[in-house]
Protein backbone atom coordinates (compact mmCIF):
# COMPACT_ATOMS: atom_id res chain seq x y z
CA UNK A 1 0.00 0.00 0.00
CA UNK A 2 1.19 3.52 -0.86
CA UNK A 3 2.42 5.45 2.17
CA UNK A 4 -0.13 8.27 2.69
CA UNK A 5 0.53 11.89 3.58
CA UNK A 6 -2.27 11.67 6.17
CA UNK A 7 -3.59 8.73 8.14
CA UNK A 8 -7.03 9.73 9.42
CA UNK A 9 -8.87 7.86 12.15
CA UNK A 10 -12.28 7.47 13.57
CA UNK A 11 -11.87 7.84 17.33
CA UNK A 12 -14.44 5.87 19.33
CA UNK A 13 -14.18 2.13 18.77
CA UNK A 14 -11.10 2.58 16.58
CA UNK A 15 -8.57 4.31 18.82
CA UNK A 16 -10.53 4.62 22.05
CA UNK A 17 -12.67 2.02 23.81
CA UNK A 18 -16.21 3.37 23.54
CA UNK A 19 -17.37 2.13 26.93
CA UNK A 20 -20.79 3.74 26.76
CA UNK A 21 -22.64 0.60 27.85
CA UNK A 22 -20.52 0.30 30.97
CA UNK A 23 -21.06 3.98 31.75
CA UNK A 24 -24.81 3.58 31.22
CA UNK A 25 -24.92 0.54 33.49
CA UNK A 26 -23.14 2.50 36.19
CA UNK A 27 -25.60 5.40 35.90
CA UNK A 28 -28.81 3.38 35.67
CA UNK A 29 -27.80 0.64 38.09
CA UNK A 30 -30.49 -1.84 39.10
CA UNK A 31 -33.07 -0.28 36.81
CA UNK A 32 -31.60 -2.39 34.02
CA UNK A 33 -32.40 -5.56 35.98
CA UNK A 34 -36.11 -4.98 35.32
CA UNK A 35 -35.79 -5.02 31.52
CA UNK A 36 -34.09 -6.85 28.67
CA UNK A 37 -30.79 -4.98 28.90
CA UNK A 38 -29.43 -6.33 25.61
CA UNK A 39 -32.51 -5.13 23.74
CA UNK A 40 -32.30 -1.79 25.54
CA UNK A 41 -28.71 -1.23 24.44
CA UNK A 42 -29.57 -2.22 20.86
CA UNK A 43 -32.33 0.38 20.89
CA UNK A 44 -30.03 2.98 22.46
CA UNK A 45 -27.54 2.37 19.62
CA UNK A 46 -30.19 2.62 16.89
CA UNK A 47 -31.61 5.81 18.37
CA UNK A 48 -28.17 7.44 18.38
CA UNK A 49 -27.81 6.67 14.69
CA UNK A 50 -31.23 8.21 13.99
CA UNK A 51 -30.31 11.31 16.00
CA UNK A 52 -27.27 12.11 13.86
CA UNK A 53 -29.19 11.98 10.58
CA UNK A 54 -30.64 15.30 9.52
CA UNK A 55 -30.19 18.66 11.18
CA UNK A 56 -27.04 18.90 13.28
CA UNK A 57 -27.33 19.04 17.06
CA UNK A 58 -24.46 18.83 19.59
CA UNK A 59 -23.29 15.38 20.58
CA UNK A 60 -24.22 15.84 24.24
CA UNK A 61 -27.81 16.34 23.07
CA UNK A 62 -27.57 13.29 20.81
CA UNK A 63 -26.57 11.10 23.75
CA UNK A 64 -29.09 12.56 26.19
CA UNK A 65 -32.03 12.48 23.76
CA UNK A 66 -31.23 8.91 22.70
CA UNK A 67 -31.00 7.73 26.28
CA UNK A 68 -34.25 9.44 27.21
CA UNK A 69 -36.11 7.88 24.28
CA UNK A 70 -34.68 4.42 24.96
CA UNK A 71 -35.58 4.56 28.64
CA UNK A 72 -39.14 5.66 27.94
CA UNK A 73 -39.61 2.90 25.37
CA UNK A 74 -38.61 0.38 28.04
CA UNK A 75 -40.78 1.91 30.75
CA UNK A 76 -37.96 3.53 32.71
CA UNK A 77 -38.15 7.05 34.13
CA UNK A 78 -35.56 9.36 32.65
CA UNK A 79 -33.82 12.02 34.73
CA UNK A 80 -31.67 14.78 33.14
CA UNK A 81 -28.78 13.87 35.44
CA UNK A 82 -28.62 10.44 33.79
CA UNK A 83 -27.86 11.95 30.40
CA UNK A 84 -25.42 14.45 31.89
CA UNK A 85 -23.50 11.70 33.70
CA UNK A 86 -23.14 9.59 30.57
CA UNK A 87 -21.96 12.59 28.53
CA UNK A 88 -19.33 13.43 31.12
CA UNK A 89 -18.09 9.83 31.09
CA UNK A 90 -17.11 10.04 27.41
CA UNK A 91 -13.88 12.09 27.88
CA UNK A 92 -12.64 9.51 30.40
CA UNK A 93 -12.53 6.68 27.84
CA UNK A 94 -8.99 5.54 27.05
CA UNK A 95 -7.22 3.85 24.12
CA UNK A 96 -6.96 0.20 23.19
CA UNK A 97 -3.68 -1.24 24.39
CA UNK A 98 -1.99 -1.39 20.96
CA UNK A 99 -2.99 2.10 19.85
CA UNK A 100 -0.30 4.40 21.32
CA UNK A 101 2.62 2.32 20.02
CA UNK A 102 1.06 1.99 16.55
CA UNK A 103 0.45 5.73 16.36
CA UNK A 104 4.01 6.52 17.43
CA UNK A 105 5.31 4.43 14.54
CA UNK A 106 2.89 5.94 12.06
CA UNK A 107 3.63 9.54 12.96
CA UNK A 108 7.28 9.17 11.95
CA UNK A 109 6.16 8.77 8.32
CA UNK A 110 2.69 10.33 8.01
CA UNK A 111 0.64 13.08 9.57
CA UNK A 112 -2.13 11.92 11.88
CA UNK A 113 -5.69 13.22 12.13
CA UNK A 114 -8.92 12.26 13.86
CA UNK A 115 -12.32 12.64 12.21
CA UNK A 116 -14.93 12.01 14.88
CA UNK A 117 -18.62 12.27 15.64
CA UNK A 118 -17.93 14.25 18.78
CA UNK A 119 -17.61 17.69 20.32
CA UNK A 120 -14.32 19.50 20.83
CA UNK A 121 -14.64 19.59 24.62
CA UNK A 122 -15.42 15.87 24.87
CA UNK A 123 -12.79 14.49 22.53
CA UNK A 124 -10.04 16.60 24.10
CA UNK A 125 -10.03 14.24 27.08
CA UNK A 126 -9.80 11.17 24.87
CA UNK A 127 -6.89 12.64 22.91
CA UNK A 128 -5.07 13.32 26.18
CA UNK A 129 -5.71 9.73 27.24
CA UNK A 130 -4.23 8.41 23.99
CA UNK A 131 -1.06 10.35 24.75
CA UNK A 132 0.16 10.72 21.15
CA UNK A 133 -0.01 14.10 19.35
CA UNK A 134 -2.26 14.53 16.33
CA UNK A 135 -1.80 17.09 13.58
CA UNK A 136 -5.56 17.65 13.34
CA UNK A 137 -8.57 16.72 15.46
CA UNK A 138 -11.71 17.25 13.39
CA UNK A 139 -15.14 16.89 14.97
CA UNK A 140 -18.74 16.93 13.88
CA UNK A 141 -19.09 20.13 15.89
CA UNK A 142 -16.60 21.83 13.57
CA UNK A 143 -18.12 20.35 10.42
CA UNK A 144 -21.73 20.94 11.46
CA UNK A 145 -22.55 17.39 10.37
CA UNK A 146 -22.11 13.81 11.51
CA UNK A 147 -20.59 10.88 9.71
CA UNK A 148 -21.67 9.17 7.49
CA UNK A 149 -22.57 12.51 5.88
CA UNK A 150 -20.19 13.37 3.08
CA UNK A 151 -20.18 16.92 4.44
CA UNK A 152 -18.06 15.77 7.38
CA UNK A 153 -15.45 14.20 5.11
CA UNK A 154 -15.40 17.12 2.70
CA UNK A 155 -14.88 19.48 5.60
CA UNK A 156 -11.99 17.29 6.78
CA UNK A 157 -10.45 17.39 3.31
CA UNK A 158 -10.49 21.17 3.34
CA UNK A 159 -8.91 21.28 6.77
CA UNK A 160 -6.17 18.85 5.82
CA UNK A 161 -5.41 20.71 2.60
CA UNK A 162 -4.63 17.59 0.61
CA UNK A 163 -6.14 15.43 -2.11
CA UNK A 164 -8.19 12.25 -1.65
CA UNK A 165 -5.29 10.17 -2.95
CA UNK A 166 -3.09 11.39 -0.07
CA UNK A 167 -5.30 9.97 2.69
CA UNK A 168 -5.66 6.57 4.32
CA UNK A 169 -8.78 6.46 6.50
CA UNK A 170 -8.90 3.94 9.35
CA UNK A 171 -12.15 3.14 11.15
CA UNK A 172 -13.99 0.54 13.17
CA UNK A 173 -17.56 1.72 12.47
CA UNK A 174 -18.16 0.37 8.97
CA UNK A 175 -21.46 2.13 8.23
CA UNK A 176 -20.24 5.49 9.51
CA UNK A 177 -16.89 5.63 7.72
CA UNK A 178 -16.21 3.10 4.99
CA UNK A 179 -19.02 3.99 2.52
CA UNK A 180 -18.43 7.78 2.55
CA UNK A 181 -14.65 7.38 2.35
CA UNK A 182 -15.21 5.01 -0.59
CA UNK A 183 -17.43 7.56 -2.32
CA UNK A 184 -14.75 10.24 -2.03
CA UNK A 185 -11.96 7.97 -3.25
CA UNK A 186 -10.01 7.63 0.00
CA UNK A 187 -8.01 4.47 0.71
CA UNK A 188 -9.57 2.60 3.62
CA UNK A 189 -8.69 0.20 6.41
CA UNK A 190 -11.52 -1.36 8.36
CA UNK A 191 -10.60 -2.24 11.94
CA UNK A 192 -12.84 -5.25 12.45
CA UNK A 193 -12.41 -5.90 16.16
CA UNK A 194 -15.50 -8.10 16.51
CA UNK A 195 -15.36 -10.38 13.45
CA UNK A 196 -18.26 -8.67 11.72
CA UNK A 197 -19.22 -8.94 8.05
CA UNK A 198 -18.32 -6.05 5.77
CA UNK A 199 -19.69 -5.14 2.35
CA UNK A 200 -17.61 -5.68 -0.80
CA UNK A 201 -19.68 -3.00 -2.55
CA UNK A 202 -17.47 -0.49 -0.73
CA UNK A 203 -14.22 -2.24 -1.50
CA UNK A 204 -11.50 -2.80 -2.01
CA UNK A 205 -10.47 -2.05 1.55
CA UNK A 206 -8.00 -3.64 3.92
CA UNK A 207 -9.26 -5.43 7.02
CA UNK A 208 -7.27 -5.65 10.26
CA UNK A 209 -8.34 -6.93 13.70
CA UNK A 210 -6.68 -3.99 15.45
CA UNK A 211 -4.06 -1.28 14.84
CA UNK A 212 -0.98 -3.35 15.66
CA UNK A 213 -0.26 -4.28 12.02
CA UNK A 214 -1.26 -0.96 10.48
CA UNK A 215 2.31 0.50 10.48
CA UNK A 216 3.61 -2.56 8.62
CA UNK A 217 0.80 -2.22 6.08
CA UNK A 218 2.09 1.18 4.94
CA UNK A 219 5.77 0.49 5.58
CA UNK A 220 6.06 2.68 8.67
Amino acid sequence: MKRPKFVTFDCYGTLVKFELHAATRKVLGRQLDRIDAEAFFDEFHDLRLKEIVGKYRPYDQVLSRSLEKAMREFGLEYQPEYGAAIVEAVPTFGPYSEVPAALERLRTHSKLAIISNSEDRLIAGNVRNIGVPFDHVITSQQAGAYKPSLATFRYALRQLGCGPDEILHVARGFEYDIPPAHTLGWARVWINRDGETGDPAYGPYEVLPDLSRLPDLIGA
